[in-house]
């Protein structure tokens, strides 16, 4: 069983990095609330929680480029979460496939 401590900030959210299960590539960071995290096991599909919107979303419910879910690794201080997918499609509003690009500092 997943520990993760939703109490340690006040808003009750963690990060959620999302990493691609085949080649390792980061493609995003969301947050994810107890609700959120609920949700994505059971359906299989990354659910966040929407801090501009106040409310839940799975990635992909408008794209079509939802994320399958691998698996879910906590870290070592249970406020940070790791989950593997399998993208179908880009993962980035823009069109790329992660949330960083190609542009560099």
């Amino acid at each position: 069983m997943i520990k993760v401590d939703f109490n340690k900030n006040s808003d009750g959210l963690v990060p959620a990095i999302i990493q691609d299960s085949i080649t390792k590539n980061v493609l995003m960071l969301g947050y994810m609330n107890e609700e959120a995290l609920q949700k994505t096991l059971e359906t299989k599909k990354v659910t966040f929680w929407s801090r501009s919107r106040n409310t839940l979303w799975t990635k992909g419910e408008t794209s079509g480029n939802f994320l399958d879910l691998v698996s879910v690794l906590s870290d070592c201080d249970n406020d940070t979460l790791l989950i593997k997918v399998r993208p179908h499609g880009p993962t980035c509003h823009t069109g790329t496939d992660t949330c960083w690009g190609e542009k560099n500092i």
